[in-house]
């Protein structure tokens, strides 16, 4: 028996795992932000810094985003407090660096707002509250032990006064003056830039979020009105299956009878008819057993590992024996994957019959349908074209996603194949050519090699 062949993370494991990479994009800039900075208030500014402290501090933050990088590459489970960890590492470089800078005269002082910002929209709402205290009692502490960057301050020491005329204390004082207020206004303007941006940012990203999530959302109950759906389709099947069962036993002991009593020697078209008529019992009677076991059948108990070029052949091959008079027109693009594997599902070689079915009941014998089939290591992809007038145009909007009444006998069975291609993680897509007729892709996802290793190794 095949195992469950697909293996991914829990969609909770999954966002976190994205905050984690959203952190580490966010610590990056962070990082070219601090260095440009750094650059251009000592080298442009001429600013005096502390340089080998703040590239200190520069290398620790690197440190812990080259491990975010290392720790993004395991597979092993991201938790909601290793985030919140990381942040307070970020906040305490943080603190450090602006204590080396001014502390909280600083005009970037604002930086803080941004662990809080992440905090608030990554992790629950415990994390933020403890986020705000941290933050706030850090600002504190850089208040109360606050130490001036001489270079910036607002006036010159008490020595170098009492060396210069009054006059020229006076306008130094002006100039020192108007030097900081000019540094301050620009660090509080260039502040608001960022946060403003930064916010407008995520309010973006996390609007974007909310409406993929309704869209999943809306998505998932579809799929649940249609599996439904097709719950009952599946037990009414079963259950005519099972009523049939008996008249069409009845009927086949009863051609029986009539091909014994009708010699071909004496009767060779009524024979002839009868083989017919045997024929399609037969077939009635396979159709409805497939139908019996089938019902509730899961997709690895009913299907088996092919490759794809052998399964095509097979689907085709078994597709011909009922529409052996319609002409088959094959394409096979040359560059297909020969190793490529799929399973072969049992419901899926139902749903191309049936597509291809429709196509020749659409158009004519002579014209016949057109088979296009292209694949790689990942995916199948399908083109079923047919030469008849085409699907109506209200039919194209929601072919597939309900059952619907048709005169050719459409609806029920493009409602089955459309719900088995969606359930296994394909598309179809339905649509008229402008040269004529209809046309109906497919696509289906491939077994990966990973995922036939596992399956080899199951077996094994």
């Amino acid at each position: 028996m095949l195992m469950m062949l697909s293996h991914i993370l829990p969609k909770a494991e999954i966002s976190i795992r994205e905050n984690l990479k959203w952190l580490y994009i966010l610590r990056n800039m962070m990082l070219f932000t601090v260095m440009v900075t750094v650059f251009v208030v000592v080298n442009m500014m001429g600013v005096a810094l502390p340089e080998n402290q703040i590239w200190l501090g520069i290398f620790a933050i690197s440190i812990l985003n080259l491990y975010t990088w290392l720790r993004l590459r395991t597979k092993e489970e991201v938790t909601e407090h290793e985030i919140f960890s990381q942040i307070c590492m970020d906040v305490i470089v943080l603190a450090y660096m602006l204590y080396l800078t001014g502390g909280a005269s600083n005009p970037i002082i604002w930086v803080f707002l941004l662990p809080l910002i992440v905090t608030a929209i990554m992790l629950p709402q415990a994390y933020a509250w403890n986020m705000v205290i941290i933050t706030s009692s850090i600002y504190t502490m850089l208040i109360t032990y606050n130490v001036p960057l001489p270079a910036i301050e607002p006036h010159m020491s008490h020595a170098d006064m009492m060396s210069m005329p009054p006059d020229m204390v006076e306008q130094m004082h002006l100039i020192a003056d108007r030097r900081y207020f000019n540094l301050h206004v620009f660090g509080m303007w260039f502040g608001f830039v960022f946060s403003a941006g930064l916010v407008a940012f995520f309010v973006v990203a996390l609007a974007k979020t909310l409406k993929e999530r309704e869209r999943n959302l809306a998505d998932a109950r579809e799929s649940a009105l249609r599996d439904d759906r097709v719950v009952s389709l599946g037990t009414l099947a079963a259950s005519a299956a099972h009523d049939m069962g008996t008249p069409l036993g009845t009927i086949a002991i009863l051609a029986h009878e009539m091909l014994d009593e009708l010699p071909p020697a004496r009767f060779p078209e009524v024979h002839h008819k009868l083989q017919i008529v045997q024929q399609q019992i037969d077939r009635c009677k396979q159709a409805l057993s497939v139908m019996s076991a089938s019902a509730g059948e899961m997709r690895a108990e009913s299907g088996k590992v092919m490759l794809v070029s052998e399964y095509m052949d097979e689907v085709l091959n078994q597709w011909r024996t009922h529409k052996a008079a319609t002409k088959l027109k094959l394409f096979i693009q040359p560059d297909v994957d020969m190793a490529a594997q799929i399973i072969a599902e049992r419901t899926v070689t139902h749903s191309i019959i049936n597509i291809l079915n429709n196509a020749a009941e659409a158009t004519k014998a002579d014209d016949g349908v057109e088979f296009h089939a292209g694949w790689d290591d990942e995916m199948l992809n399908i083109k079923i074209r047919d030469f008849g007038p085409g699907l109506p145009a209200e039919f194209i909007d929601f072919a597939g996603h309900q059952p619907v009444k048709s005169s050719k006998g459409m609806g029920v069975g493009l409602f089955l194949t459309y719900t088995t291609i969606k359930r296994l993680g394909g598309k179809i897509i339905f649509s008229n050519l402008a040269a004529g007729g209809a046309c109906v892709e497919i696509s289906l996802p491939l077994l990966s090699t990973a995922e036939i290793r596992d399956d080899s190794d199951i077996n094994g």
